[in-house]
């Protein structure tokens, strides 16, 4: 069964390794790395936790988009593992286990290996049916969560102090942003490289087409697989990184309204698109933040811009760029070319 999610078109990777998207990283980077001096300079430390939140939560929408937009796996569950990166951050941290330089990498390999057990599930089931596991998945975690008292109950688990990072003080609301901006911006760098690599291609192959993958011999089960198991692990990464944001992590982490929220970010940038859940992210979670300062009734209006959003980019945010790539593209090829080639 065919299972996809965005727009249809070939296996492409809107970031290309040639000069434009080069530079548009570079003017992305840039701008993000000024932002919180900024901020800094004009005393508004708030801003800079804003902008923490924000790239965390792309990292998790671009996690989702993985498994969503490259492979066609429409998933409500990756709350699971944003939540599974947060309370390893957060029991290793009341326990005391582990270095709590550990933290970190430890919630990637749980949440990863959550993501490798219900994916080697859900992925032998199809449609609405894997949609269903995954929430189900999910609603254990929660269930889980709130039932035992060693992680807290509701009330959820609080971090005395952020991880420790050898040879760097994470305290601050600045250096944690900066740390925030390399952490998520090497997982965009491999995020970048899996999906413009033939793994990602064959991936998006599948999305468009899986039994005739199947039938010239891809292990489209395995693949998948990877590929899901690669997005919960990047997932639990922001839920380690917004653990240590918050300095404390709550069962409402693991409910499939975080899932919801987080499909709904990938779904405004662009499913499919490398920038969609970065971009998705960003408009969300700005919009929620400047509408939610001036009125209770934010989330009346925030909803009416976001339908708005997807009348006039049913296909994302991204898709405008190549909506804009061919209707004025093809006006600029058509009066001197033609005229070179009729001479």
């Amino acid at each position: 069964m065919n299972t996809r999610f965005g727009p249809s078109r070939s296996a492409e990777t809107p970031l290309v390794a040639g000069l434009p998207g080069a530079w548009t990283a570079i003017a992305v980077a840039l701008a993000l790395a000024i932002y919180p001096l900024i901020m800094s300079s004009m005393d508004e430390p708030f801003y800079i936790s804003i902008g923490s939140r924000v790239l965390i939560l792309a990292l998790a929408a671009s996690a989702l988009n993985l498994a969503l937009g490259y492979g066609g796996m429409i998933s409500l569950g990756h709350a699971a593992f944003l939540g599974t990166g947060g309370y390893t951050v957060a029991i290793l941290a009341k326990y005391d286990v582990l270095a709590s330089w550990v933290a970190v990498p430890a919630a990637v390999l749980f949440a990863a290996l959550a993501a490798f057990i219900i994916g080697a599930v859900s992925l032998r089931t199809r449609g609405v049916y894997f949609i269903m596991i995954t929430l189900a998945f999910a609603q254990l975690f929660y269930y889980l969560a709130i039932s035992l008292p060693e992680f807290g109950g509701d009330d959820g688990l609080p971090l005395s102090a952020r991880s420790t990072i050898p040879g760097l003080s994470i305290d601050s609301d600045l250096a944690f942003y900066y740390f925030v901006l390399f952490t998520a911006g090497l997982a965009f760098v491999l995020l970048y490289r899996l999906v413009a690599s033939r793994f990602g291609r064959a991936l998006v192959a599948i999305r468009e087409n899986e039994r005739r993958m199947a039938a010239i011999g891809y292990p489209v089960y395995r693949l998948k697989l990877m590929a899901f198991t690669l997005s919960g692990g990047l997932a639990g990464l922001a839920g380690a990184l917004l653990a240590n944001l918050s300095l404390g992590v709550t069962p409402h982490t693991l409910t499939w309204h975080q899932s919801g929220l987080l499909m709904v970010m990938v779904i405004i940038g662009g499913s499919g698109y490398f920038w969609g859940g970065i971009t998705g992210a960003a408009i969300f979670l700005l919009l929620e933040e400047s509408i939610s300062t001036h009125t209770e009734h934010w989330n009346l209006i925030l909803g009416l811009l976001l339908l708005f959003i997807v009348m006039v980019a049913p296909n994302g945010v991204m898709s405008l760029r190549e909506r804009m790539r061919a209707r004025y593209g093809a006006n600029d090829r058509a009066t001197p070319k033609a005229s070179t080639e009729k001479a």
